[in-house]
């Protein structure tokens, strides 16, 4: 999943990334509406993390913006505005949900998972496939009951396919989910890391749709 942090305070946006990265989410943070609007452009997310009080506005005023886009992200307002009033203007706008300001990161995690539960449609974090088992909620997965080791970037490109395994998803939005504005790609990296998986959770399990993009699904007695 690629998220995009805007925040203003320097001190608290690299610790949120940090937390964030670390548990195989793709992040950018960007510290105005000016720099929100042009990653925005540049790139698409599966969440925006978005404080109120920016130098250069309100955050609010991004979203009708982000309503607005094709594939809609997730929306979490944060922010130190701890009045009713302001919590109801927030999702009334369109934020999916609410943290103030001083919030624990695990917290925010923990919503960020609840809101991508309930946009997906399911109540669990788990997911079975076969003697596949996805657990999103703990970052585990287990094939034929016995643990699967991935990298961070496994991980995070799993999470994507995962967290929506009834649709496809394109090279695009999941190259996305691999890299943030500070890193570069070969043009081949998709490949290899979907490669990866196929060896780790069974060649079957992530189908290929020539010209539209990949899909997790069951895998054949072949991979059982």
């Amino acid at each position: 999943m690629r998220i995009l942090l805007v925040e203003d305070d320097v001190t608290l946006s690299e610790a949120v990334c940090a937390y964030l990265r670390a548990k195989s989410f793709v992040v950018d943070a960007a510290p105005s509406l000016a720099a929100a609007r042009a990653a925005l452009a540049a790139a698409q997310y599966a969440a925006v993390l978005l404080d109120l009080h920016l130098g250069d506005g309100d955050g609010l005023a991004l979203l009708p913006e982000l309503r607005a886009l094709r594939e809609r992200p997730i929306v979490i307002v944060l922010t130190a505005r701890d009045q009713v009033s302001d919590r109801i203007r927030g999702l009334d706008a369109g934020a999916d949900d609410y943290l103030v300001k001083p919030y624990d990161p695990a917290e925010l995690l923990a919503r960020l998972r609840a809101v991508e539960r309930r946009r997906s449609g399911t109540a669990s974090t788990l997911l079975r496939l076969g003697t596949l088992e996805i657990d999103l909620g703990q970052d585990r997965v287990r094939r034929a009951g016995r643990p699967v080791e991935l990298t961070p970037k496994e991980w995070a490109l799993l999470r994507v396919l995962a967290s929506r395994p009834d649709r496809i998803h394109t090279r695009e939005a999941l190259q996305d989910a691999l890299y943030g504005f500070d890193a570069e790609a070969d043009s081949n990296t998709l490949e290899v890391f979907i490669s990866r998986l196929r060896r780790k959770l069974g060649r079957t399990h992530i189908q290929t749709l020539r010209g539209l993009g990949y899909r997790l699904c069951a895998a054949d007695a072949d991979d059982a």
